[in-house]
């Protein structure tokens, strides 16, 4: 039977403040970062991505990032709805080691994370492009950053990047993606984020990899899927996902996104270099909007409140002066009841005359 082993509940983060804006080539202020972050966490998003503590020379879109983690954790937005610190959970990107050591600076004055990210590419060549070393001096680095975690209370996301192919050296093994996110483990990360970050993973080869992952390490809280749209096929691959198991999910609003911008505002910034696509617009993750509203009609539990998303969708429009890609917040939400407007006057006549019952 079609979907028999997809799962009744799923988690789904949300990774827009830090993973989407980081592809806006215009600054996004940060009242509006606050904004998106206090109203996802009141549609009931426990676990909110909020930006990148690595150095802003390269990623200016992140240069308010202490401001930012200062004002959401004190956030009276928040408090007035009833809403505490343990009622959610921040995630901070922080690729290299002085970054993890920034966090932890940022945990003793009371406005750290809770969660880190780091970032493994299979690709070494794709690898050293991102974080400047070879996959060796960083796996040495991440083990000692998660120990510096651990003990100063948060916790490790280890990223497995370039599973499905790399926009630099092409085609991957999937077994040795695996191998990757056992290394992880092992290690001492928490949980894994597998990643297809430009678009590359199709359906059956996103089932296969998972697959492979649930039987390697069958607990599905270890794992989440992170989706790139650049082909089109997103909301494909959540579904192989989720037949393979998969259980926590992450997306953005309007589906935005990408590699990091090489300009901002007037200015040419580094960021990750030039782009891997012809049109920088063209690329984007899997839609928050889309995908609640998906696993709803399903009747897959996501504790996220559908309209309240379906109107941050249209605002995100708003935020970023442009129509974003997400087809939900076009269309809306599948009604449930008739729709009288819509109705041909006379059937009810016509019926009548006819002797229908």
């Amino acid at each position: 039977m079609a979907f028999s082993k997809a799962p009744k509940k799923v988690r789904i983060g949300d990774i827009t403040v830090r993973d989407g804006f980081q592809h806006e080539e215009k600054f996004i202020s940060t009242e509006a970062k606050l904004y998106y972050a206090e109203q996802l966490i009141l549609a009931g998003v426990k676990n909110i991505e909020l930006t990148n503590l690595g150095n802003p020379a390269s990623m200016p879109q992140f240069k308010d990032a202490e401001v930012l983690l200062e004002r959401l954790i004190n956030s009276k937005v928040l408090k007035n709805a009833g809403i505490s610190r343990n009622d959610y959970e921040i995630t901070c990107v922080t690729i290299r080691d002085k970054a993890v050591d920034r966090a932890i600076e940022l945990r003793k004055r009371g406005i750290g994370p809770d969660r880190l990210l780091m970032m493994v590419s299979t690709d070494e060549e794709h690898h050293f492009a991102n974080s400047g070393t070879t996959l060796s001096q960083y796996w040495r680095e991440a083990e000692r950053c998660i120990q510096k975690a651990a003990d100063a209370g948060m916790i490790m996301c280890g990223t497995v990047s370039t599973i499905w192919g790399s926009p630099i050296s092409g085609p991957t093994r999937l077994e040795d993606a695996v191998t990757f996110s056992k290394r992880w483990l092992e290690i001492g990360a928490h949980d894994i984020e597998h990643a297809d970050h430009d678009g590359s993973a199709p359906p059956d080869q996103v089932y296969k990899y998972y697959s492979m992952v649930m039987d390697a390490m069958p607990d599905p809280n270890l794992h989440v899927a992170h989706f790139h749209v650049t082909r089109g096929w997103g909301q494909a691959n959540i579904l192989a996902a989720l037949q393979a198991g998969i259980t926590v999910y992450e997306g953005t609003l309007g589906g935005i996104g990408g590699q990091p911008a090489n300009f901002l505002d007037d200015s040419p910034v580094s960021g990750t270099g030039d782009y891997y696509y012809r049109d920088p617009m063209g690329v984007g993750l899997t839609s928050m909007e889309d995908m609640v509203l998906m696993f709803d009609e399903m009747g897959i539990e996501t504790g996220i409140n559908v309209d309240k998303i379906l109107r941050l969708g249209r605002y995100m429009e708003k935020t970023l002066g442009r129509k974003l890609r997400s087809s939900a917040i076009n269309q809306g939400r599948i009604p449930k009841e008739p729709n009288e407007q819509y109705k041909r006057a006379g059937l009810k006549e016509l019926k009548k005359k006819l002797g229908e019952i």
